[in-house]
């Protein structure tokens, strides 16, 4: 009988942690959708921060065809919002927004410090989450 409680908390916890998280190749290839549910992209990979441990861009690869000729575009995590009806993230960008916004070829390198970090978040109108 002793070991039937801690089972059903543990079962508990399970249920609660596998809710509230997910694991980063499950974001991977996750659609996002603009808020009318126009699908525009998809998460390509997740930057995050190794000193902290703070998400801090969902690389979207928007545009091409069959994976060629695409950019990626790095995008505030903040500024995406998980739609369990879509299966997908939900963004408020528009297509104006997008086109100006830095992106990258996926081909080269690309620098990833702090100057270019608050481009990015100046860029969408999200404080930065190192500041």
């Amino acid at each position: 009988m002793a070991t039937a409680a801690p089972r059903a908390m543990a079962d508990t916890a399970h249920t609660k942690l596998t809710h509230d998280l997910i694991e980063s190749d499950r974001v991977e290839g996750t659609n996002v959708y603009r808020s009318d549910g126009t699908k525009i992209g998809s998460i390509e990979r997740v930057m995050i921060d190794k000193y902290s441990g703070q998400v801090a861009y969902a690389v979207m690869s928007f545009g091409g065809f069959l994976g060629l000729g695409h950019d990626h575009y790095p995008v505030p995590w903040a500024k995406l919002d998980y739609n369990p009806k879509l299966g997908g993230y939900e963004v408020n960008i528009t297509e104006a927004e997008l086109k100006a916004a830095p992106h990258f070829d996926p081909g080269k390198e690309y620098s990833w410090d702090t100057v270019q970090g608050q481009k990015i978040y100046s860029h969408y109108g999200v404080p930065t989450y190192w500041a």
